[in-house]
């Protein structure tokens, strides 16, 4: 639901990208799926079949291992060994020499019986010689001797493993605590194990490897000493989990595998067999590259896509978008046709004639407004005029009835200098300085009226700013007229101004008791509507309209309390 409000919140460009992806993702999903499913298919097939092979060389080399250590004994017991063993030096040459030459004929026999037996011995340390199956040594080995005794095999190994070589051995007698009288010995063929295990996996280009946890020994059909390192490491952690067969990935190096092992009771040692995916997926490594370069194509398609479709729709609408928003702010511009005969073209064509009619009719019509809208600053201007003369008539009649006539001589004064400065021209706006000066003139004519009961204080920057003409006096009257005049006791007037990047501010504000926060509210309401107003007002509704009129709807009067406890009424002039 998100996606589907965040597309339609985004650009047509956007929206046929997701649609195209939308289109090509389930297919290149789904041919990856098959050929996931294929090599995962033809993995599983051949790794069965590894490990069958795997277990038929592994029962091969049991049942010939096992047959050679039952017949061992037959040895053990041969009634001229024991002879020799016992009483080699008291026998004549010529006995001790038929002896040992039946002895090697047996040897012989016996080495020949299997092609995984590389040579069978038997250590008379009586004669001190080792008999072999066609020679006898003149001396007995005694490393090999030593290793081959049963104090140091395992009891649940038949195998001695001694200098890289594998032996079966027995000795008489059978007991570990006691010295051998003599100790049969069969060398299994190191080089036909290897061979053996060469045959599991060659046909693939793999290595296969006998490995045995305990003892530390190997055997390795192959030479690559980093896969021994990760074949030992997989099959501790196998031995570790209990896990006897089966077959997973190991990666060595930048290479996978798939490991096929199994393991070996007699033996106490895994089978694992190493081959590299590559050889073992065969086609689906290549339909894999085939897939990758699909992938690569796919891109490539996408950005060709996109970069003919940026460059002959999106960016002609966008540069069209552009242009409408362009005279959403008053830029009547006229669009560059690049294009042809084709739709775009036809909208740049539509556009520009439509750009073409609104200035014509912005030229009809823009006097028009504008006198209409003088008109209406003249009618609201001169709604003040006949307002202040009558209050100004009211004040010299109380003054002459007063006997004042020093004041009622200087408020004449003070009228003749607000009408001169009414009449002496025509203009519309005057500066900031000039509104400020005649606004001080008032407040020296109610000074008069009032005596010193009521203090004014102008703190305002007297600028050359162009303004509206009686904006800031009809406010200061206002004061007078519903605040301060009405207050029983002394009155404050405060005039100050305070500059911003979008204009000039002056506050008008006073210490008058009467305002309740009903007549504020209902104040403030009246500004709102005020320029929806036909009937003719004054004071601070037509301050406001005014102003409203010649710098736009972010300008005007505001009405607070102010923290003398009367009205603050805020002036909010632009710059131009």
């Amino acid at each position: 639901m998100k996606l589907n409000l965040s597309l339609q919140d985004s650009s047509i460009f956007k929206k046929i990208m997701a649609v195209f992806m939308a289109a090509l993702l389930p297919i290149m999903a789904i041919t990856w799926l098959i050929n996931e499913k294929g090599s995962e298919s033809i993995r599983q097939e051949r790794s069965q079949s590894i490990l069958n092979t795997t277990g038929y060389y592994l029962d091969s080399l049991d049942k010939e291992a096992d047959r050679i250590n039952r017949f061992l004994p037959n040895y053990v017991t041969d009634s001229d060994l024991q002879e020799i063993a016992a009483m080699g030096n008291e026998l004549s040459d010529y006995d001790r020499s038929q002896k040992i030459l039946a002895i090697q004929k047996r040897l012989n026999l016996t080495k020949d019986s299997s092609a995984f037996i590389q040579e069978v011995k038997a250590y008379v340390p009586l004669i001190q010689r080792t008999l072999l199956s066609v020679k006898y040594d003149t001396f007995v080995d005694l490393a090999e001797y030593e290793a081959l005794q049963l104090r140091n095999k395992r009891a649940d190994e038949p195998f001695v493993f001694w200098d890289d070589r594998l032996f079966l051995s027995m000795q008489v007698p059978s007991n570990s605590t006691r010295e051998p009288l003599y100790i049969v010995g069969v060398e299994l063929s190191t080089a036909k194990i290897r061979q053996s295990l060469a045959q599991i996996s060659g046909s693939f280009g793999g290595e296969t490897l006998l490995i045995n946890t305990d003892r530390g020994w190997n055997f390795q059909s192959g030479n690559d000493p980093q896969l021994l390192t990760a074949a030992k490491a997989f099959v501790g952690e196998k031995s570790a989990e209990g896990n006897k067969q089966g077959y997973e990935t190991i990666t060595v190096g930048s290479d996978r595998y798939m490991a096929v092992y199994n393991y070996s009771a007699l033996w106490n040692s895994y089978s694992v067999s190493c081959i590299p995916e590559k050889t073992l997926l065969g086609p689906i490594q290549t339909y894999r590259v085939w897939f990758r370069w699909a992938c690569v194509l796919a891109v490539a398609v996408v950005l060709f896509f996109s970069f003919f479709l940026f460059r002959l729709i999106y960016r002609p609408l966008l540069k069209l978008v552009q242009s409408f928003r362009r005279v959403q702010q008053n830029r009547l511009e006229l669009i560059a046709v690049d294009r042809g005969n084709d739709e775009f073209g036809y909208l740049y064509h539509a556009f520009n004639q439509t750009i073409h009619s609104l200035r014509e009719l912005i030229e009809q019509n823009y006097e028009q407004q504008i006198r209409s809208q003088r008109s209406e600053l003249k009618r609201l201007q001169s709604q003040i005029n006949p307002h202040f003369l009558y209050n100004c008539f009211f004040v010299l009649c109380r003054l002459i009835k007063s006997e004042h006539k020093e004041k009622a001589y200087q408020f004449c004064l003070y009228i003749g200098d607000y009408f001169h400065f009414i009449t002496r021209d025509d203009e519309d706006e005057i500066p900031l300085s000039l509104e400020i000066n005649h606004s001080r003139t008032y407040v020296d004519m109610q000074k008069v009226c009032y005596g010193d009961r009521i203090e004014a204080v102008f703190e305002v920057e007297e600028l050359d700013t162009r303004v509206p003409r009686l904006i800031l006096q009809p406010i200061i009257e206002n004061a007078y007229k519903h605040a301060l005049g009405s207050t029983p006791g002394a009155g404050f007037l405060r005039v100050w101004s305070r500059m911003d990047a979008k204009g000039i501010t002056i506050y008008v504000e006073d210490n008058g008791t009467t305002l309740t926060d009903e007549e504020l509210g209902k104040l403030r309401r009246r500004l709102a509507d005020g320029n929806h107003e036909l009937e003719e007002t004054t004071g601070l509704v037509n301050v406001h309209r005014r102003i409203q009129l010649r710098y736009g709807q972010g300008y005007g009067i505001t009405v607070d309390r102010s923290e003398l406890g009367g009205l603050k009424a805020g002036i909010h002039i632009g710059n131009s």
